[in-house]
């Protein structure tokens, strides 16, 4: 009983937040607070977004975090239901914040993460996934692997968080039927069109997460140059590819890790390698996450990866010749806002490629 999440008052939580003043950051399905309890235990608190979707997500995220532990899944600590409704869900602070926050930072905050450090992030997501695959009573998947939702603590190892979109499933089952779901830029091709989703579908997120963790960047990236104000949509996947193939894979290396000098070229060979087998569009060409575990610990061969079509590509460059053919008729020059609303435009064409095959 000593391990069942706590209820908590909402005049604690009131309480211990400061009238939810220190907002910590939004997220897909909540805003983040930071708080201290009366212990002087220091503790982030998620308000659920919504009222439909903050039940759903409340009931997942109770039922399934309450009954799971690993080293690196994020612990529950409590929740608190109102009167009136609203959700709340009580974890422990990280005082690093998650993932996203370092990796896609400028170049300074970036160098923290140093490339020993990345290694060992990848290992215990890869570890935590596992788990959640092959170790539960029934067989979690997660269904949102990103940097957001990868916590690290103060000595910067990671601890996967956010349970609200999963899903639980019997051991015997190798699938389950779901609306798509999940962030654009990690979903795999099954969860954008009719087709059931399995592990596999975390295995492809986690190997995009990879990806980022070698490049410092995001695989989508857009941007406008040149005096036509063309945008250019760039994949990181398919340079990673191209580089490996033409035996120049460091020039894909976060320049701030070349630049330390603590780089380990073999590793960073054999993580690109295992991220290119987890992005597999086949599922049934990607491995599970025990192999994975054993690939990045050395007790498992990674062969050389199948090639991958990436259908994606094509359709980003037609993408950006649409968009500058437009421009031309318009007679107008053609702008992004910001950065975010590039990637996003760039997502949506991902979307609408794998609806169309």
């Amino acid at each position: 009983m000593a391990e069942l999440p706590t209820r908590f008052m909402f005049k604690d939580l009131q309480n211990a937040t400061n009238n939810f003043q220190i907002n910590n950051g939004e997220g897909g399905s909540g805003t983040i607070f930071k708080g201290t309890l009366t212990d002087g235990s220091i503790i982030a608190v998620k308000h659920i977004k919504g009222q439909q979707s903050g039940e759903n997500e409340f009931k997942t995220e109770i039922t399934i975090i309450a009954s799971l532990q690993h080293i690196n899944l994020v612990h529950l600590l409590g929740y608190c239901l109102t009167q009136n409704g609203e959700r709340y869900l009580v974890y422990p602070f990280f005082e690093n914040g998650s993932l996203d926050a370092w990796l896609f930072a400028d170049e300074d905050k970036r160098s923290h993460l140093t490339w020993a450090l990345r290694y060992q992030i990848a290992v215990d997501v890869s570890k935590a996934l596992a788990y959640l695959h092959h170790d539960c009573r029934h067989r979690i998947l997660h269904l949102d692997i990103k940097p957001a939702n990868i916590l690290l603590d103060g000595s910067f190892r990671a601890l996967l968080s956010d349970f609200g979109i999963s899903r639980s499933m019997e051991r015997d089952k190798a699938n389950v039927m779901t609306r798509a779901r999940g962030t654009v830029g990690y979903l795999p091709p099954e969860m954008l069109v009719p087709k059931a989703i399995s592990a596999k579908s975390d295995v492809y997120s986690y190997g995009m997460v990879l990806l980022e963790l070698v490049g410092g960047r995001r695989n989508f990236q857009s941007s406008v140059e040149g005096e036509t104000r063309q945008r250019r949509n760039t994949y990181f996947p398919k340079i990673a590819r191209d580089k490996m193939k033409e035996g120049k894979l460091m020039e894909v290396v976060d320049r701030c890790l070349v630049n330390n000098g603590l780089l380990r070229e073999n590793e960073v060979a054999l993580l690109i390698n295992v991220a290119f087998w987890c992005i597999q569009e086949n599922p049934e060409l990607r491995p599970n996450m025990n192999d994975v575990v054993d690939m990045l610990e050395g007790r498992k061969t990674v062969d050389v990866p199948q090639e991958n079509p990436m259908f994606v590509v094509n359709f980003l460059d037609v993408e950006s010749q649409c968009s500058a053919s437009n421009s031309e008729d318009r007679g107008t020059v053609t702008s992004s806002s910001n950065r975010e609303d590039a990637l996003l435009s760039a997502n949506t064409i991902s979307i609408s490629i794998e609806l169309g095959r």
